[in-house]
């Protein structure tokens, strides 16, 4: 009874000092260079399943290919209007800060409440292919828990319903 007493005050003390890391700003990582569109490619997937890309395809080699991918946002009227309406819903949503803002790209950081970690989220107007590519993905960690995908996803389903 005493051993499992001493491992559940370990367990807590444990929570306890993660919290307080993300807290202090120690989970968030560091920001990426690389990021925004280079020869009309925004960066590729994560190596880990911590990344969802409308480019995905991209990388047919990628090991990431098929958790990784996901279909480009439609335009609804024109691409200036359909990148105001997601700048629009970003700024309602809970932990968003726009970065980089302009008439064809938008960079985004989306910070957890508790844990403070960071995804970078990218928003960009494909005028050959007629669509907002967009790559969203974890600083750190190994899996996101779908957490980038389901971000995305419910930005398409505002942007649709607008």
């Amino acid at each position: 009874m005493i051993l499992i007493k001493w491992a559940l005050f370990i367990i807590l003390l444990i929570v306890i000092a993660v919290v307080l890391a993300g807290q202090f700003g120690m989970l968030k990582g560091t920001a990426p260079t690389d990021l925004g569109v280079h020869d009309g490619r925004l960066k590729p997937p994560a190596m880990t399943p911590n990344s969802i890309s409308s480019q995905a395809a991209l990388y047919p080699d990628h090991p990431q290919l098929l958790y990784a991918s996901i279909e480009p946002l439609p335009i609804i009227d024109d691409a200036t209007t359909t990148l105001a309406r997601i700048r629009s819903i970003v700024k309602s949503m809970e932990g968003a800060k726009i970065i980089k803002s302009n008439e064809d790209y938008l960079y985004v950081q989306f910070t957890t409440k508790i844990m403070k970690f960071v995804d970078d989220a990218e928003f960009w107007f494909d005028p050959v292919d007629n669509v907002i590519q967009v790559r969203s993905a974890s600083r750190l960690g190994k899996s996101d828990l779908s957490v980038n995908r389901k971000r995305i996803e419910a930005i398409r389903a505002q942007l649709q319903s607008s």
